[in-house]
């Protein structure tokens, strides 16, 4: 797209299209979706894992309304508990995430899955259907939801792509998300009306989710050969109805083989999409900085921004230090 800075178009390759960068929507629908029909679809396998699944999934003989508590009681609040630090880890890492202008719920969710194969005893699980990593990215994506309220309603500036649409519609009813919204009394009643909105959502969500995690394991009893073709239309029509453009769909296509290739390989998907979100930011922020100092230790000038330099630096050099010292302390014992 176009430089963050000067506005210099690069890798545009002589599209049109380019010249904004790619297109979130479609590379997303390319990286997680397509590439699984690539994977599923050039693996020698057949339907018996399927038909297995089919066998694995419980015969429900009790019709009463009870049964719709036994997975609640049974399943749930055990898990719940059993994993209540990951849990409050990832609440909080998600909470903060939330509160930083742009970063949103994708973020938070990826740097939690980040930190809880860090700190799992089985990591190797992760990314093969592990309940740690799905309870911990959940967690946070739920948690920087609320986050993402604090900047948006207290500065006007949205956390995420979701609170970004509702400061349009405030704006549409004469509404200015601000530190003003909470000295107007006619606006205060709105913000008291947002808090009893997430209440009342997050008491709805606990049986819609229940309800929808039911219908999505019927998903397994779909053929794959029936089921592959099915996801791969609705790729084509979600990445050519964002913008009706065939372009798009050729974005989708160009990323699932990119995503494919990178399964193949054991690389995780989740620094592209960081890199998609926060590349633009990234590089306009340093350019910006560099524009004033040319000088590197300008990023370490304040105690703060030296106290993040220094953490960032820290996580690089952790992962290439800890397999050192893993191996020394295995010497020594």
């Amino acid at each position: 797209g176009l430089s963050e800075v000067h506005s210099v178009p690069r890798f545009t390759f002589g599209f049109d299209e380019l010249f904004t960068g790619i297109n979130f929507i479609p590379a997303m629908i390319g990286l997680f979706g397509l590439s699984e029909v690539f994977r599923n679809t050039l693996t020698s396998k057949t339907d018996e894992e399927t038909e297995k699944l089919k066998s694995a999934l419980p015969v429900e003989k009790d019709k009463s309304w009870f049964k719709h508590l036994k997975p609640v009681f049974g399943g749930v609040l055990p898990q719940l508990w059993k994993r209540k630090f990951s849990w409050f880890r990832s609440s909080c890492i998600g909470s903060t995430i939330g509160m930083i202008p742009g970063a949103g719920a994708d973020i938070a969710a990826w740097i939690s899955y980040a930190v809880s194969k860090k700190c799992s005893k089985t990591p190797e699980e992760y990314g093969k259907g592990s309940l740690d990593a799905v309870g911990d990215a959940t967690s946070a994506n739920n948690s920087a939801l609320a986050g993402a309220w604090i900047p948006a309603l207290v500065l006007g500036i949205p956390g995420d792509s979701v609170t970004a649409i509702v400061i349009g519609v405030l704006l549409m009813k004469n509404i200015t998300p601000g530190p003003g919204i909470f000295e107007n009394p006619d606006q205060l009643v709105l913000v008291h009306g947002i808090y009893m909105t997430f209440i009342i959502a997050n008491l709805l969500l606990i049986p819609l989710g229940f309800l929808a995690i039911r219908s999505g394991a019927q998903l397994v009893r779909i053929p794959r050969r029936i089921l592959m073709p099915l996801i791969l239309m609705f790729c084509v029509v979600g990445s050519y109805s964002i913008n009706g453009s065939y372009f798009d769909v050729w974005v989708m296509l160009g990323m699932g083989i990119l995503g494919f290739i990178l399964e193949v390989f054991a690389i995780p998907l989740g620094p592209v999409v960081l890199g998609i979100i926060l590349g633009g930011q990234l590089e306009q922020s340093f350019v910006q900085n560099l524009s004033k100092d040319d000088s590197i230790l300008s990023f370490f000038n304040r105690p703060i921004s030296a106290a993040l330099g220094i953490f960032c630096i820290a996580l690089w050099l952790v992962p290439l230090i800890m397999p050192l010292l893993r191996k020394k302390w295995r010497r020594l014992n």
